[in-house]
């Protein structure tokens, strides 16, 4: 399922001091994952010769501060001679420093862009697997369908009712975009309701975040040359469009020191996601499955390390709740090393079925980060022995348009028509079914 769902990971990196003092625990996981080591032994060298160059540098420092005393010190005895001796041995000093400090700059700039591409360290239960196929069955959900028809694929019901127009969605902007028309743009205005409200009951706060980001905020959760096919960049401004509410809403609290109070922050995050599709996909793709544009309500904890797997768990029953309420069937599978991305630790996917696909496919992504985002943010919290980073997580609450594709083929009926789940009803002025546009 890599690189199957929009909803993108971050890229960021571990702390350095795992590096320097539990490089045993890095291995292992790189052994867990079937990766060679030369990043981590590349990242451990260059940090000491960064360590190395800025304590040379500093040693001459002291050295040039010791001469500006022992000058003074010849000046008040007006020694010129030993004046003038004491400024030939540090001639050269200033000029060292400089070169150090330059060559400290580039060892740092070296190894922090290693260590971006080095994985976070997989909690110990999640599975280990080659692929997608090994990942396991957490939980299965709802019941499965059972239609005594031949089962339509969402392209076909959408074809028949007249609710997306991609031709001239294709004409306006390109392929993948689309117009959302009559009943199915106001589900998709209910599932965009119902959701937020079912969260915000359970005590997240809506947020709705800018839909572009600069460059700074960006790079602070994502590597940007590692996403260049992903990404929408917008010039001449340098500003990116948001694949997800998950990435402002993590980066607004980047560079603070957050009062214990605060934590855990919940919030749920609304938005217009814009994501590059590029290469080739299967059928099941096509429509509105998998598309540049599309509405996502994102649920994002920000926690003290000793919550985050607490939360994690949180986090998936939301899902599970929110889902379940819907009255659709899905699986939950718990993702194995394999399939496992850059930056979670673990990583849960919610995986609807789809019966005119024939298929279970991904819905949700529910990942705890740990403090591997909270290191390249540089956001932390207060606590008695000093500051310490944060934990992040995150999981899809809704991806309305994956949403509407297992709405319309599990509600589907053997007359044609699409069944709007029983809890959207009074959002839809308690309408039973959908109505087609002709």
């Amino acid at each position: 399922m890599k690189g199957e769902c929009p909803f993108l990971d971050f890229v960021s990196m571990l702390d350095i001091n795992m590096f320097r003092e539990n490089k045993d625990v890095i291995i292992a996981d790189h052994n867990k994952r079937k990766l060679p080591h030369d990043n981590i032994i590349e990242v451990i060298r260059l940090d000491e010769e960064w360590r190395k160059a800025r304590y040379d540098s500093d040693i001459l420092r002291k050295e040039r501060n010791e001469a500006a005393r022992r000058i003074a010190a010849a000046k008040k005895d007006n020694d010129t001679q030993k004046v003038d001796e004491i400024m030939k041995e540090v001639a050269t000093i200033g000029s060292k420093i400089e070169e150090l400090v330059v060559l400290a700059d580039n060892y740092l700039k070296e190894r922090d862009s290693l260590r971006m591409k080095i994985p976070n360290i997989l909690h110990e239960s999640v599975p280990v697997g080659e692929d997608d196929q090994k990942n396991t069955l957490h939980s299965l959900h709802g019941n499965k369908v059972e239609l005594n028809f031949s089962a339509k694929t969402h392209n076909q019901i959408l074809d028949e009712n007249s609710w997306v127009d991609l031709d001239r969605g294709a004409k306006i902007t390109g392929s993948r975009f689309y117009f959302l028309k009559g009943d199915l743009a106001r589900l998709e205005l209910s599932l965009q309701i119902y959701s937020s409200n079912f969260l915000m009951n359970r005590g997240y706060t809506l947020i709705q975040p800018p839909l572009m980001m600069n460059k700074e905020s960006y790079e602070g959760v994502t590597d940007l040359d590692d996403f260049e096919t992903v990404m929408y960049e917008i010039n001449p401004d340098g500003y990116y469009l948001i694949a997800t509410s998950e990435h402002p809403l993590t980066a607004m609290r980047m560079g603070e020191i957050i009062e214990p109070s605060e934590l855990p922050i919940k919030l749920v995050g609304i938005s217009q996601c814009f994501r590059r599709e590029v290469g080739a996909h299967g059928l099941s793709d096509k429509g509105i499955w998998r598309v540049h544009q599309f509405t996502k309500i994102e649920q994002v904890i920000i926690c003290r390390p000793d919550e985050s797997w607490e939360m994690h768990e949180d986090l998936l029953k939301n899902a599970i709740d929110l889902w379940d309420s819907l009255g659709l069937h899905y699986r939950v599978v718990n993702i194995c090393t394999g399939d496992m991305g850059t930056v979670a630790s673990k990583k849960y996917d919610l995986e609807a079925w789809l019966p005119g696909a024939n298929e279970y496919k991904e819905v949700v992504s529910c990942s705890n980060c740990t403090d591997y985002q909270a290191n390249r943010l540089k956001m932390r919290y207060r606590t008695s022995n000093g500051n310490a980073a944060v934990h992040t997580l995150n999981s899809t609450a809704i991806a309305t348009s994956r949403a509407l594709v297992a709405i319309m083929e599990q509600y589907q009926d053997g007359e044609g028509r699409i069944v709007i789940p029983e809890v959207l009803q009074p959002l839809m002025n308690n309408q039973k079914y959908l109505q087609p546009l002709k």
